[in-house]
């Protein structure tokens, strides 16, 4: 993979908050030693201000004294402040190597076969001898609206689209490229609206219905695309798509608690910016970065595990934003009001129920999934309240490992391709 010239990686986003997180996390070692060493005044039990140290913490005071008895009074914070600055040191070298890594995902996009505003159909099947065969089964895969399509094909070998084309079904990808100034105005009915003439695009090319797959955000639009255009689905794949959004709301009390005041700026806006979007997701997981660069900067940065690295963060820290009303709708519906999950969900004014879809359907479920939780998804997979005729199929992966990571080939990708491959025919 050669280098080409871009503008600057800006990765990760928002870098402040990054550094900021990892500074006050490490700093607060330096802090709770001042407050607890020996000999402070708030180590002093006769103080009316002291405090019992925490368990973990006083269990460490004796032995830590012992050796500051050795090598001398201050050694110890001394070695404490001299490893915050290692660390500090070693997550900026690792975001620095990222940024000036030469790798940049360079692989020829499939031709544009279809547009609307900002939105394009690329056709993976074009360049495929086996997705080019007469009759054969067109699939519409939906991305989410925030993260791009790219992670469906990365590189040549960790490519889900470039599979299902390989394996004889033909994809067309919505490209849902950045709101223009009309698209910002664009609230989930003006979407799926615009999945519907997508979808009787591809069916009128491929003379029968398709099959539609949604990934995160994407899946549960494609409920919606579902529901409402029947008898154009002939089988509906859901890869980690969220439903239930109170099923389980572990790690995402950050977002509950400021949905309501990102909604306004969404609002006064007219979208919600990639750096706030990306800062709910550090939400889930604060020291990701910490960890994540440190393990880079220890990698052979000629390897494909760096390579893949840093074209999966170049994914990450390249999204879109959202359209305003859209962000309302998610922070405030969804998250907030729970209404997909309570079945009060509508679109066009039409109730999304996913128990009155009938056509046939696949929940892929990764059980290592921080972004949507497990249960969330599961719902549209749960008996008498999900989807019809459902199959449902656990994954030991997480969100993005479902379709990047060395086993998504064999317990996603190979499953899928199955049951796309044998959806039974459906006339449009």
């Amino acid at each position: 993979m050669q280098p080409r010239p871009l503008s600057p990686r800006l990765g990760p986003r928002p870098l402040p908050l990054h550094l900021g997180t990892a500074l006050m996390t490490w700093a607060s070692s330096e802090s709770a030693w001042k407050l607890w060493k020996p000999g402070s005044p708030s180590s002093n039990q006769s103080s009316p201000q002291s405090q019992e140290p925490p368990e973990s913490i006083a269990a460490l005071l004796p032995e830590i004294a012992a050796l500051e008895a050795k090598a001398g009074a201050g050694k110890f914070e001394d070695a404490l402040h001299r490893e915050i600055a290692r660390r500090m040191g070693r997550l900026a070298d690792g975001v620095l190597a990222y940024r000036r890594h030469p790798v940049h995902r360079d692989l020829e996009n499939p031709p544009a076969v279809w547009s609307e505003g900002n939105t394009r159909l690329l056709d993976y099947g074009a360049t495929h001898r086996a997705a080019r065969v007469r009759g054969a089964r067109a699939v519409l895969v939906v991305p989410s609206l925030i993260n791009r399509w790219e992670v469906l094909d990365l590189t040549q070998e960790k490519s889900l689209l470039r599979a299902l084309a390989g394996e004889g079904l033909r994809p067309y990808l919505v490209d849902w490229g950045t709101p223009n100034a009309d698209e910002r105005r664009f609230d989930s009915t003006a979407y799926v609206a615009r999945l519907e003439r997508a979808l009787a695009f591809v069916t009128r090319r491929a003379r029968r219905a398709p099959a539609v797959m949604g990934y995160c955000m994407g899946g549960t639009l494609t409920v919606a695309l579902a529901a409402r255009q029947p008898r154009r689905v002939a089988g509906l794949a859901l890869l980690a798509a969220p439903w239930d959004f109170h099923a389980d709301r572990t790690g995402h009390a950050f977002l509950l608690s400021a949905g309501p005041m990102l909604a306004r700026v969404a609002d006064q806006v007219g979208e919600l910016p990639v750096d706030i979007l990306q800062t709910l997701f550090w939400s889930l997981d604060p020291w990701l970065a910490m960890k994540k660069f440190g393990r880079f900067l220890g990698m052979d940065q000629q390897s494909a595990s760096a390579r893949d690295f840093v074209l999966l963060e170049d994914w990450l820290n390249e999204g879109a934003p959202l359209a305003g009303p859209t962000a309302r709708e998610c922070l405030i519906g969804w998250y907030g009001d729970n209404l997909p999950g309570a079945g009060k969900w509508t679109v066009g004014g039409r109730r999304i129920v996913p128990s009155k879809i009938g056509v046939p359907s696949l929940v892929m479920i990764p059980s290592g999934d921080r972004i949507v939780p497990p249960l969330s998804a599961a719902a549209l997979a749960e008996p008498g309240r999900g989807l019809k005729r459902v199959r449902r199929l656990d994954l030991p992966l997480g969100h993005i490992g479902m379709v990047v990571s060395g086993r998504a080939r064999e317990l996603c990708w190979l499953p899928l391709i199955d049951w796309l491959s044998n959806i039974p025919p459906k006339r449009s």
